[in-house]
């Protein structure tokens, strides 16, 4: 936690789940880091404040960035391929990442990296004009903008735009029902298998990983996939990733998406040496193994990694090169063009694919 101070001074929207505590503090109740704050004094995550005796969120309605991506970047394979997304996040983050890729964004103490303001409505209206089927809360982690996102799917939805998080999903259970009725696809990263990872360069714990995961496949409507990135040494060996392929399967089923992405050095993990090809491959292998059906490689050239086979008849119904789809044998209800077969996800008709083109877009409060 940190005071405030020089051009960093609180404002901010009435922020939700937290409870007064001894000593005039207060308490957030959002994510398992369970910040207990001072007037005038930040949460771990930089952006939740204590200001007139209750919780703020500083970040409301302010954004580091707008781009129309495509939907595969997120990464999600099984939500609409092809199709175009609006992307967009905030500052600062919950977790402590040491390997983090957007340590810009998440690890900012600058509020002026927030070039852009812009309502719910104004999100999903450049979304609609530029043709994006869905928003996405990315970049940093949409948890410590809950309320933000929360109020931009609203706005989306009414406007007939899917929302998707991409998250560490580090909350508790109460948030997490709220923020997860009104997402229609996540990708959670597992960025790890034990706790000694996640407490030594994340600076969290797994268990409430874990729960979110089961908690967003079982009990919502959320599309889920999962992302977790390979550090060489950290968290690549085969009994790792036997140990996390296997409780994805047992725990969750063989139909949801698992990506392997490729570490590059960054943040204050420069002195480890990229991931090599060999190890996605390796770690795919390991994945399909244990019983999962779609499991993808990231951040490396990898046709074989890219495409999406049937789990009946083993045919590519999705041919992809990066984000580009080259091929698409599925129909509007996400069956298999060859056998039929049903392929797990969200899919509707295929139209020309957004492929690998990026957008970048600026929106100020209610227009661009």
């Amino acid at each position: 936690m940190e005071r405030s101070s020089g051009n960093q001074s609180l404002s901010g929207s009435p922020a939700r789940w937290w409870h007064a505590i001894e000593g005039g503090r207060i308490q957030c109740d959002l994510c398992p880091r369970d910040c207990k704050l001072h007037e005038g004094q930040r949460g771990a995550c930089f952006v939740r404040a204590m200001q007139d005796g209750q919780m703020v969120l500083t970040t409301y309605g302010r954004s580091s960035g707008f781009c129309i991506d495509p939907i595969e970047k997120k990464p999600l394979n099984h939500f609409y391929p092809g199709s175009s997304i609006l992307s967009f996040g905030t500052a600062g983050c919950n977790l402590a990442c040491k390997f983090c890729q957007n340590w810009d964004i998440s690890k900012s103490r600058e509020m002026d990296t927030l070039m852009d303001d812009a309502t719910p409505e104004a999100i999903a209206q450049a979304a609609q004009r530029y043709g994006a089927k869905s928003v996405a809360f990315t970049y940093n982690d949409p948890v410590i903008f809950a309320e933000y996102a929360m109020d931009t799917a609203d706005a989306c939805h009414a406007q007939g735009i899917k929302t998707v998080a991409v998250t560490a999903g580090y909350m508790y259970a109460e948030p997490a029902k709220a923020f997860y009725a009104k997402m229609d696809a996540a990708n959670i990263d597992l960025k790890g298998f034990t706790d000694e990872f996640y407490v030594k360069l994340c600076g969290g714990h797994l268990q409430p990983v874990l729960d979110t995961l089961a908690y967003v496949w079982h009990e919502t409507d959320c599309w889920l996939e999962i992302t977790t990135l390979l550090i060489p040494g950290q968290n690549d060996s085969d009994a790792e990733l036997q140990a996390l392929s296997q409780w994805v399967c047992r725990e969750l089923g063989p139909d949801v998406p698992l990506h392997f992405s490729a570490f590059h050095p960054d943040w204050k993990m420069r002195d480890i040496p990229a991931t090599p090809h060999e190890t996605l491959s390796r770690a795919r292998t390991i994945a399909q193994q244990a019983g999962l059906r779609y499991v993808y490689t990231g951040n490396v050239h990898d046709r074989a990694g890219d495409t999406t086979n049937c789990s009946h008849c083993g045919k590519a119904v999705i041919e992809r090169d990066w984000y580009k789809i080259l091929a698409y044998h599925l129909t509007q209800d996400g069956r298999c063009q060859f056998c039929q077969g049903e392929i797990a996800g969200r899919f509707g008709e295929f139209k020309t694919p957004f492929g690998a083109q990026r957008i970048s877009l600026r929106i100020h409060g209610g227009a661009e």
